[in-house]
């Protein structure tokens, strides 16, 4: 996935120049191809009025056809817990809950790969959190939740042995 040539957002909007007869490739985000267009609209055209027309109409419906993949891809869904869409997220830049992470899942997966070049954290881990109590605390929350699971299914023998397992790493469960 290409990244917008004036920022780090992913490109949304590939346009091809062509200058003195050799073709050019460039890339933006959604808000940089308008600034972009903007500029050619207000630039001194050479061109005659019905070719500019011609253009400024192709233009648009690139970006309604642009549009119409993106509500078709989930962009126009929105989260059940907050409300939010993707496309108010990706315009704050700022999620309205945790519960959007797993509404936007689909969106958020090439966004985060064309970040980090990956989707899962394979880097260091804070010194304060390394081996020590967070590692603790995230098993001691995933084996409880493991444990309720077992509970709702009636696996009484499993949360026996998870409840087991989560006092004997200090997390008592009274049950």
């Amino acid at each position: 996935m290409k990244k917008c040539q004036r920022c780090a957002k992913p490109a949304v909007f590939h346009v091809t120049e062509i200058e003195d007869g050799e073709p050019s490739e460039v890339h933006f985000c959604e808000e940089h191809f308008h600034a972009y267009m903007k500029a050619e609209e207000e630039a001194p055209a050479d061109l005659p009025a019905d070719l500019a027309a011609d253009t400024l109409k192709a233009v648009q419906a690139m970006q309604e056809i642009s549009e119409a993949a993106a509500v078709k891809k989930g962009a126009g869904k929105r989260c059940p817990h907050c409300g939010i869409s993707f496309h108010e997220f990706r315009e704050k830049g700022r999620f309205g809950c945790p519960g959007d992470y797993d509404a936007f899942r689909e969106q958020l997966v090439p966004l985060v790969e064309n970040i980090h070049d990956a989707t899962r954290h394979v880097g260091k881990t804070p010194a304060g959190a390394a081996g020590g109590e967070k590692s603790r605390q995230f098993q001691l929350i995933r084996l409880r939740k493991e444990l309720a699971e077992a509970v709702a299914a009636e696996d009484y023998e499993r949360a026996a042995s998870l409840r087991d397992e989560i006092s004997g790493l200090g997390g008592v469960e009274a049950e």
